[in-house]
């Protein structure tokens, strides 16, 4: 960021102080220390605004990641948790099996093997299953 700002207010000196058409003295226009310094601000608030839409990209683009962890099943993999879920004879699925999640499978396994009736509860929660 250092290099770039460094790079952006060269530019602006070399416009300013290097101009190659030579103008008359009755042509010249001076410009004050103000206009300077606030041409270099607005480059400055222009850059940080460049900078500030680059983090927001980048943190959506890593929500987005984050969604597409929940990976669907395959058909093997849903008529597994559809025998899991009828194990528990108290609940059954409230929605499509279609749209179970590989967390959802992982959880109705880790259900059998451990009979922690929370994640049955947190299920429940989610809206993957109901009680009979």
């Amino acid at each position: 960021m250092k290099v770039k700002c460094h790079k952006l207010l060269k530019g602006i000196l070399d416009k300013l102080f290097n101009n190659n058409q030579k103008l008359s003295e009755s042509e010249a226009k001076s410009i004050s220390q103000e206009e300077v310094e606030a041409l270099v601000e607005a480059r400055l608030r222009e850059h940080a605004a460049t900078i500030e839409q680059a983090v927001e990209e980048k943190v959506n683009s890593a929500v987005q990641t984050k969604d597409q962890e929940d990976y669907s099943l395959s058909p093997k993999q849903i008529d597994f948790a559809l025998a899991l879920i009828e194990k528990t004879r108290e609940f059954q699925l409230a929605v499509d099996p279609a749209t179970l999640t590989v967390k959802d499978l992982n959880k109705l396994i880790a259900y059998n093997r451990f009979k922690n009736k929370g994640i049955l509860v947190n299920l429940v929660k989610k809206g993957v299953l109901k009680k009979k």
